[in-house]
């Protein structure tokens, strides 16, 4: 095990709330509302039902964990497994940029599931939700860039990310949580190929992270021995996943950088790498008073991993590859000014003047932009009108990323209008569940955060 894994292993078997700076303590509060909100705006929505279903089949038919979408309860294996699932199906949950990972969806099901089992505090689950963070943050920005193009890195990071911050809870040593990354790392999976089909695959990802995560935790705990070196060993996972690992991002500044603080907010209910692109769009048609008929070609400049994960969407065949399509966002855009989540459901697939739009729009790759990412996420596109003008716009931080953020007002309008979306729960009980989340770091009982509204 190299010094960098070993660091890692330490800050986080010594890390405790005590530490915490008050920011990162309120980013990681106002981090679960956000969460939480994306796996209720899921209620109902294909293919969550299959998973509940699955549980109902397989698990015991009440628990200590809190099932969000249906307010049953489970074993926190399941719950994790559920609650992982519908976090990241309406594409509204957290993305930190350098590492490429969703953090939300992957950490929060796990360490919830599991702190509500072991009957922690709002404390606990916030020291152990940093120590996910921290972790899966670093882990991704190791694994690189080459990664990212075949492994869809929430999932495999992801399952890794879960496991440390169940790891916290459970109060492991250095010891343990070098195995528990072993356990984690071996069975870390995910692949990019489900988007060319409109596969349901994305929601699997994020179910397996949370709940294998737990899985590797629990078994730890009991004794199980994991591998001794699998981020950096021979046959390990940047020697099968990676052609860019940088093992210095493992220990990157621990207890000073505050990754967390990092992460992005999303605005836009669509594929991360959509973003700068539809906010520069909207910026230069605000700006310039155009309307989408009076636009006849755009341009987006983006980096290369956008074309990898974008340039498999041509014709979207159902709302949630559309989100993944650069001319269908962008459609939306140019027509409706958004693309939320009524957007896309009302209009992505059958509004005819969206479609046309999104004949309109192509990416080229730019190096500049490429150069930058994934530290920056830059937005440049050039627009060309029905008169012949050629346009330019760009933005530089995407709205929701750490300089363009999005403040706690802001958060609980996204966070209603989540929950209306899906009507999972009223306005009223959307304020009781703000008002319990607001004070997460003082709750003695986590139930209240899955029972609250509990449909009948």
């Amino acid at each position: 095990m190299s010094q960098h894994t070993q660091a890692l292993t330490r800050f986080l078997a010594s890390l405790d709330y005590q530490q915490l700076p008050e920011a990162v303590i309120s980013r990681t509060e106002e981090l679960f509302l956000d969460w939480l909100g994306s796996a209720l705006a899921s209620q109902g929505a294909h293919p969550i039902p299959l998973f509940e279903r699955y549980v109902a089949k397989m698990g015991p038919g009440t628990g200590p964990a809190g099932i969000l979408v249906n307010g049953q309860t489970t074993s926190a294996y399941f719950a994790a497994l559920v609650n992982g699932a519908s976090s990241h199906l309406v594409e509204q949950d957290d993305l930190h940029n350098s590492s490429v990972l969703h953090p939300a969806t992957v950490v929060f099901p796990a360490v919830l599931a599991a702190a509500q089992d072991l009957g922690k505090s709002g404390r606990d689950l916030i020291v152990a939700a940093v120590a996910g963070y921290e972790a899966g943050i670093r882990i991704g920005e190791f694994l690189g860039r080459s990664h990212y193009r075949i492994f869809h890195t929430t999932a495999t990071v992801g399952t890794l990310a879960a496991a440390v911050g169940v790891g916290k809870l459970m109060g492991f040593n250095p010891q343990q949580f070098t195995h528990l990354l072993g356990t984690a790392g071996t069975q870390a999976a995910g692949l990019w190929e489900f988007l060319r089909d409109a596969a349901d695959s994305k929601q699997l990802h994020t179910a397996k992270a949370a709940a294998d995560g737990l899985l590797a935790a629990y078994l730890t705990g009991e004794g199980l021995s994991g591998a001794q070196n699998i981020l950096e060993g021979e046959q390990g996972m940047a020697a099968g996943m990676s052609s860019d690992a940088n093992p210095a991002c493992l220990s990157d500044r621990l207890g000073s950088r505050w990754a967390l603080t990092e992460t992005s907010f999303k605005f836009h209910a669509s594929c991360r790498h959509t973003h700068p692109a539809a906010d520069a769009l909207l910026a230069l048609m605000q700006r310039e008073g155009l309307g989408a008929e009076d636009i006849a070609s755009v341009t987006t400049r983006v980096h290369q991993a956008a074309i990898d994960v974008l340039g498999r969407v041509e014709v979207p065949q159902s709302v949630h590859q559309a989100k993944f399509s650069m001319g269908t966002v962008l459609g939306l855009i140019a027509v409706y000014g958004k693309a939320g989540l009524p957007e896309f459901h009302q209009h992505a697939l059958s509004d005819a003047r969206v479609g046309a739009f999104r004949d309109k729009v192509r990416m080229v790759l730019d190096n500049d932009v490429d150069d930058a990412y994934p530290q920056r996420w830059l937005g440049r596109v050039l627009v060309t009108t029905v008169q012949g003008r050629s346009l330019q716009g760009s933005i530089d931080e995407p709205r929701g990323d750490p300089g363009n953020t999005l403040s706690r007002a802001e958060l609980e309008d996204k966070f209603r209008r989540l929950l209306a979306f899906s009507g999972a729960r009223s306005d009223e009980q959307a304020s009781g569940l703000l008002e319990q989340v607001w004070h997460l770091r003082h709750l003695d009982d986590l139930s209240v955060l899955t029972c609250i509204g509990r449909p009948s």
